[in-house]
């Protein structure tokens, strides 16, 4: 019987009888289990669930858009799990979660009109600067349903009513500003709009003790040097992707119509203080999460959280 080394870690021997070759692998840097076919199925199906992570962008149309975090298979975990079970399970996978190369801090200053367009999920954006009066039914009706919604305060308005502010955080939504006095941004200098958040984010800051770290403009009403002055102060600008326009007091049905045909992955909605919300907001919840869309606070919305 004759011996030879071949590559590193396997042993040929020649059986001079005529036999044959017998191989066996001796190298301690590959575990046997990597050679089970449960681990090769995993290896090879793994391709399938596994999604890449996106960076933040600035979309032509919908302005700065978060990124989404990817997923890849956890080979080794998956097949320590599913070891146990004796066979193969797809959901007994285990999942490590990949970050975008580019968040949404990377960016320039820009608008933000939605969340990413492959997370399920929305979020109710409710601008006050009148409407005290429904302000505590609307959180307990928020409450009910276990949701959380970002409250754009407007300065002076924080500054008549403090306890609903407080309440509104004591209760965990977001709050936001909405500038001071409900004045068009868009006619602003960036020194004029600059001056008019720092007034609002003193009163607010005084409330919450909480940073104010996003700005819903009145009406809507913007340009870019209030975009620039808002990230200065450390506010990102948010708008909106479906309004129920409920300041025109529709009925109940037609707000409730109105945002279903038009709700969508990474949705936000705009809503205010008025009765016609305020009744809608169950119906409008319960149609929300049927078509399969979490109801989801801003900070999370917006992150890189599938």
């Amino acid at each position: 019987m004759k011996f030879r080394t071949a590559a590193a870690g396997i042993i040929i021997l020649s059986f001079l009888t005529g036999v044959g070759l017998a191989v066996l692998t001796t190298d301690k840097n590959v575990p046997v289990y990597k050679e089970s076919s449960l681990y090769q199925k995993i290896l090879n199906e793994k391709d399938r669930y596994e999604l890449k992570a996106e960076d933040a962008v600035i979309d032509s149309v919908w302005k700065k858009t978060p990124g989404i975090s990817g997923r890849e298979v956890d080979v080794e975990a998956s097949y320590r799990k599913m070891k146990k079970e004796g066979s193969y399970k797809e959901d007994h996978l285990v999942y490590k979660m990949t970050r975008p190369d580019v968040s949404l801090d990377d960016l320039p200053p820009a608008p933000i009109y939605r969340g990413h367009p492959d997370k399920k999920a929305v979020s109710l954006f409710i601008n006050v600067s009148w409407g005290e009066e429904y302000i505590p039914e609307m959180i307990d009706v928020l409450n009910k349903h276990q949701a959380k919604a970002a409250f754009f305060i407007d300065g002076a308005f924080a500054n008549e009513f403090p306890h609903l502010i407080q309440m509104i955080e004591e209760e965990g939504h977001t709050i936001g500003s909405h500038g001071y006095g409900h004045k068009d941004m868009g006619r602003m200098s960036k020194a004029e709009a600059a001056d008019n958040l720092k007034q609002a984010d003193d009163i607010l800051f005084a409330l919450t003790k909480q940073k104010i770290e996003y700005f819903a403009p009145p009406s809507g009403s913007f340009h870019m040097e209030t975009v620039e002055a808002a990230d200065e102060l450390g506010m990102e600008t948010m708008l909106w992707t479906v309004d129920t326009i409920d300041w025109q007091k529709p009925s109940k049905d037609v707000l409730v119509t109105r945002v279903l045909n038009k709700v969508h992955n990474g949705a936000t909605i705009l809503m205010h203080p008025t009765q016609v919300t305020v009744d809608s907001l169950p119906q409008l919840m319960e149609g929300i999460r049927k078509k399969g869309l979490q109801i989801s606070d801003l900070p999370k919305m917006l992150s890189e959280e599938r």
